[in-house]
């Protein structure tokens, strides 16, 4: 099975070139589509997006993801090993989903050996194409990863700043991700659960679900993916408080009635 999570959008040819890649080297291969709406060159995004995946998917699983603004540069194009299979970019992606693959080693991928192999020249500004769907493909028919190249140490690889930031009286976190419904999911987990969140000087109550507050109003949460959530319901809190993925913010959390 393959997942694909990207940037790409679903207006050109570019999943559908990938697809195609993917299925001449392995007709039979189980793809996936996750996403191919990630903002354009978000890479906390696709991270977090890729982590929420790889809990739910079973062993030995190839996760696909290209979200791949320094395609073409020096940035290494890496697969890692565990109970299941990452194939990316080495820039950051890797770093929510990294942590639920038990890792045991990694291999940067050698793009003239991955030329030869799928015959033919590698694009340098397309290797959703030429490299990782391949590669993808390639582990889907039992390829061992040593294959593409050499082995890297597993410390090596680049991993984004996400860990958040305890103050004196207050967090500082960052905005990974906001949903189709305008939820704002921070870097924060395994917490003990508030009474309230302020966030932004607005105080916020804490609960279970959407519908325990009237339509516009704001709530926080755990959310289905066990981060702190802020929304609205029946509204977009991004939009109401101004926040966009990449944004830190001061948050507290308020235990009694503060």
């Amino acid at each position: 099975m393959i997942t694909l999570t990207t940037d790409f959008g679903i207006k050109g040819p570019y999943v559908g070139e990938m697809k195609g890649a993917i299925l001449t080297i392995n007709p039979e291969a189980k793809i996936v589509d996750i996403t191919h709406s990630i903002t354009r060159h978000s890479i906390v995004e696709g991270s977090f997006v890729m982590e929420q995946v790889v809990k739910y998917f079973p062993p030995n699983t190839i996760h696909v993801g290209v979200i791949d603004p320094g395609v073409g540069t020096e940035r290494r194009a890496i697969i890692i090993e565990g109970t299941q299979f990452l194939v990316l970019p080495d820039n950051g992606l890797a770093t929510l989903p990294l942590k639920w693959i038990q890792p045991k080693a990694a291999y940067e991928i050698d793009l003239k050996k991955m030329e030869k192999i799928i015959g033919r020249k590698i694009s340098s500004t397309f290797h959703g194409r030429d490299v990782f769907g391949p590669a993808g493909a390639l582990l889907s028919l039992g390829y061992e990863p040593s294959r593409f190249g050499k082995e890297i140490d597993i410390e090596s690889i680049i991993k984004l700043d996400l860990r958040p930031k305890k103050r004196e009286d207050y967090w500082l976190l960052k905005v990974i991700y906001i949903d189709d419904f305008g939820n704002v999911i921070l870097n924060l987990e395994n917490y003990e659960r508030p009474k309230y969140v302020e966030i932004l000087g607005r105080k916020i109550p804490y609960l279970d679900t959407y519908g325990k507050v009237k339509p516009g109003e704001l709530l926080s949460l755990p959310g289905s993916h066990d981060y702190l959530e802020i929304a609205v319901n029946q509204g977009s809190a991004a939009e109401l408080l101004g926040l966009k993925v990449g944004d830190e913010v001061e948050v507290k959390l308020i235990y009694g009635e503060g």
